[in-house]
């Protein structure tokens, strides 16, 4: 189904991208909210986990978010002790940010589930469906750009 010409294909591929999507991130979802969190912080340690040291500023591209969406949720990761932000050494209007050993340890649980999911249907579909999906993936991450 390359084509998406007709309303039931539109409407049938986006509701398996969602359905995926939920899949994803279910057990994530469950494991962050017994905490008090959700998918928005679990983006943000994410990206600071593979980028330690990232300004706000990267952050906030990376997300795609304003800084008042960013405020609250890095907040209260800073407030838990999951997250660190320091002074730069070089701009001190600068703040960068890591993960605490609480914030790695999460991240890492987390990941580890997402990728217990991965792992498990592309053993199912085989090479070159998991070679399709990304490249889908890439291409669908680019056009953001």
């Amino acid at each position: 189904m390359t084509d998406l010409k007709t309303s039931t294909d539109q409407r049938q591929v986006m509701e398996d991208f969602f359905g995926s999507y939920r899949a994803f991130t279910a057990k994530p979802d469950e494991m962050l909210a017994r905490r008090g969190l959700s998918r928005v912080h679990h983006r943000i340690l994410f990206f600071i986990a593979h980028k330690p040291g990232m300004s706000i500023s990267e952050l906030l591209t990376l997300l795609g978010v304003s800084k008042q969406a960013l405020n609250i949720p890095l907040r209260q990761l800073v407030e838990m002790q999951l997250v660190e932000s320091v002074t730069s050494a070089d701009d001190k209007r600068k703040r960068l940010l890591g993960l605490t050993a609480a914030g790695t340890k999460l991240e890492q649980t987390l990941r580890r589930e997402q990728i217990r999911v991965l792992q498990r249907v592309f053993a199912e579909v085989g090479e070159d469906a998991v070679a399709g999906w990304l490249a889908v993936n890439r291409v669908m991450c680019k056009s953001l750009g």
